[in-house]
């Protein structure tokens, strides 16, 4: 995995921090912990910083092992523009994403994702994988890590120690 070259990141678009795009992944993960899902939220934006889509984890409600946040997300956003293609996209995502969520993303073709908090048990872009540039992928993405880390982790162990007391 050392050998794999990161991708420049480029500036969050005008008008927007990577910040204000986390709070609304964050927003969805709250969502979640509310009905009882594990507390993750995405949202997919534009280039130019417009809110496509956003969800959260949905496995259980949805009875479907796939129904990840990120998985979600793209699925509104294809849905909405007509295309499954979601070239030049920023995925902002409150925790690293899994394998099956970084397949999902390089064929979505989404340019970026923004993530707060690492995944030392699945993560799959920096943790256990460089998912971001799989050297047999036919297409690379971007990441940031670490956007408000501290209240993404703070979420899900909260989420979790409630759950293992009841």
């Amino acid at each position: 995995m050392d050998s794999v070259q990161r991708m420049a990141v480029p500036e969050p678009p005008q008008d927007c921090s990577w910040r204000s795009f986390m709070d609304v992944a964050l927003e969805e993960a709250f969502r979640a912990a509310a009905v009882g899902e594990a507390p993750i939220g995405a949202a997919l934006f534009s280039h130019s910083g417009k809110l496509l889509a956003r969800a959260h984890n949905q496995p259980i409600s949805l009875h479907d092992p796939t129904a990840h946040a990120e998985v979600l997300c793209l699925r509104h956003a294809a849905e909405s523009i007509g295309n499954y293609r979601l070239s030049n996209t920023i995925l902002a995502v409150t925790l690293e994403p899994c394998i099956m969520c970084v397949g999902a993303l390089i064929h979505a073709r989404v340019a970026g994702v923004v993530f707060g908090a690492t995944d030392p048990r699945a993560g799959a872009l920096v943790s256990n994988l460089s998912g971001h540039a799989l050297p047999f992928a036919n297409h690379r993405m971007w990441y940031v890590g670490g956007v408000q880390e501290n209240e993404c982790a703070d979420t899900l162990k909260r989420f979790f120690l409630k759950r293992r007391k009841q």
